[in-house]
């Protein structure tokens, strides 16, 4: 076992920003699943590929932990092995309802058949509460040991992995307006800052308007 003796602390806020959009779309979703009509594949549609997206973005989420953040805390925080070890046992129980969601989501998509809506909005709310269970135990109990153990590149390489997997595009426009949401004026500004300059231009051009016809497209607002 090795110890890191972090010459500047590396700071985890940003992670409880992007966990607000996990929770948030998990919560969300369960309702307006079940309240799309039997037989309308249009909006099967359009919230399949959104329950899609976010799924994927957990997914990649879970594996840069997976790789990037468990083998570095068993190696320099041993007295918390159990912890850690608890925490990869919660990805792996959230495998099995995401597993099922994707088994059930092509075939809602394809034809919007009820029993199909009915299962998969169960197992989304299943999904939900093993994510907020997840997520709170992370918040309260890693993140702290990820601050005194990993230092602020090998963070940011955490946070590079996550970007890695967002489309180019619309969708990456969608994606940040989803995670900027809910973040305070202070957090915006700071997570607005912290991208290449040709991002930050076009969120200011063209990010707030885009996002906001997504999300109203998806949540059937106006």
């Amino acid at each position: 076992m090795t110890t890191t003796h972090l010459a500047e602390r590396t700071d985890t806020w940003d992670m409880l920003v992007v966990h607000r959009v996990f929770r948030r779309e998990f919560r969300i979703m369960p309702a307006l699943v079940r309240a799309v009509p039997p037989g309308d594949a249009d909006r099967a549609e359009v919230l399949g590929q959104h329950l899609a997206n976010v799924a994927s973005g957990l997914h990649h989420h879970h594996t840069a932990e997976d790789e990037l953040v468990w083998p570095l805390l068993l190696d320099r925080a041993g007295m918390h092995t159990e912890l850690i070890h608890r925490m990869e046992a919660q990805h792996e129980r959230l495998h099995e309802p995401l597993a099922r969601i994707d088994v059930l989501l092509p075939r809602w998509r394809a034809t919007a058949e009820v029993e199909d809506r009915d299962a998969l909005a169960e197992v989304i709310a299943q999904a939900a509460v093993a994510l907020d269970e997840h997520l709170a135990d992370e918040e309260r109990e890693i993140l702290p040991i990820i601050e005194q153990h990993l230092t602020p590149a090998e963070w940011r390489a955490v946070g590079d992995r996550g970007k890695e997997s967002i489309p180019p595009g619309r969708m990456a426009l969608v994606f940040l307006g989803a995670i900027l949401e809910e973040a305070t004026p202070t957090e915006k500004a700071r997570f607005l800052a912290e991208l290449p300059w040709p991002a930050r231009m076009l969120w200011r051009l063209l990010g707030a308007r885009t996002y906001a016809a997504a999300r109203d497209r998806i949540r059937l607002v106006g």
